[in-house]
């Protein structure tokens, strides 16, 4: 029997609507992938890098560039940077759309052999990159991570035993510590503390991560429904278009809920909560976008939330929610998500074909 194909789809923003010109609509589109297919993506707002089968590949509106001789992504809007065995460096984001390597680079830094598979970036050996200056930032001893994910203006690592260490802006609860204030060095979520994660994903200013009997937790700014918790603004606008769908009765002012109402709404989650899928589903993997979150259960269902004004939620409007929604595109296809990757903007997602 033979073994089913992997092909990347993609809902939301797209590349050319980021150049200025008119993209092919809130998706699913299909990323081209040649003879050798693409094993991984790494998604920026305006543009994209891929591994097909004859290596990376960086792609923006109408651009396509070669990136030989490299192994690993970490894209921004100012830098684009690049990893293979020895090395790692970093150019800035004009110059990688250019081609990557035929300038001198904006940063770079020699790496020590190590195994034959090293963690994948952010993480380096002694620390982790980001893709915007300083580049390089040192790791405590005391943290053997084996992941991390960065956000707008956090980090989150998983420890060797699945621990979760946060650390960065606080402003928004994304650290999980029960507070909005910062930390400059990782600190364990005690929360989580006895609960082996098997994944973290972090958002603009939100966190989630993945226990390894497949729960799901999530904590950090909610203001687009992106912890699938409910959402003030979200109500407000579901009532504003109920209001306008009524005809003239929606001339008449529609009078603010009671403070006392305010309570159902959660603007920001500072401690982990535990989120419960439809039907208890258990998850295997997370991806968090700007403002939006998707995971694949180990099932292989897609389920989105949070902001949709892209489509990027891949329901087929560009409506957002603040409650998980299962992408109805991949079961009527006959699709089974493999992995899922969100842009700022966007999501991707691998699926198999029979």
């Amino acid at each position: 029997m033979a073994a089913p194909r992997r092909a990347w789809l993609v809902f939301g923003f797209s590349t050319e609507e980021a150049a200025g010109e008119p993209g092919p609509g809130p998706g699913p589109w299909r990323l081209e992938s040649g003879p050798g297919g693409i094993r991984r993506v790494w998604p920026a707002w305006s543009y994209v890098v891929v591994e097909t089968g004859a290596g990376l590949e960086v792609r923006s509106a109408g651009l396509r560039r070669r990136l030989p001789g490299w192994a690993e992504a970490l894209p921004s809007e100012t830098h684009l940077l690049l990893r293979r065995a020895a090395a790692a460096r970093a150019w800035p984001r004009a110059a990688a759309l250019r081609g990557a390597g035929r300038g001198a680079p904006a940063w770079s830094r020699a790496l020590p052999p190590g195994p034959r598979r090293p963690p994948p970036l952010p993480l380096l050996p002694g620390g982790f990159a980001t893709p915007r200056p300083p580049f390089f930032a040192a790791l405590p001893g005391a943290v053997r991570a084996r992941r991390l994910a960065l956000g707008h203006e956090h980090a989150l690592a998983l420890g060797a035993a699945g621990e979760t260490y946060a650390w960065g802006g606080g402003r928004h609860g994304q650290l999980g510590h029960g507070s909005l204030e910062s930390e400059v060095q990782p600190r364990l979520v005690e929360a989580l503390a006895g609960v082996p994660m098997q994944a973290v994903a972090a958002g603009g200013w939100h966190s989630a991560s993945v226990s390894e009997a497949g729960d799901l937790y999530v904590w950090g700014w909610n203001e687009s429904g992106q912890l699938a918790l409910p959402s003030k603004a979200l109500a407000e606008e579901r009532a504003q278009e109920e209001d306008r769908g009524a005809g003239d009765a929606g001339l008449t002012p529609r009078q603010e809920p009671p403070a006392a109402e305010d309570a159902a709404f959660i603007s920001i989650q500072a401690f982990p909560a535990l989120l419960d899928l439809p039907q208890d589903l258990e998850v295997g993997e997370v991806s968090c976008g700007s403002r939006h979150t998707a995971v694949i259960t180990r099932g292989g269902e897609l389920y989105t939330w949070g902001w949709g004004k892209y489509g990027q939620l891949g329901h087929g409007d560009n409506t957002s929610s603040d409650r998980p929604r299962r992408v109805e595109y991949l079961v009527a296809e006959g699709l089974r998500a493999a992995e899922v990757v969100c842009g700022p903007w966007t999501t991707y997602v691998c699926v198999l074909e029979p």
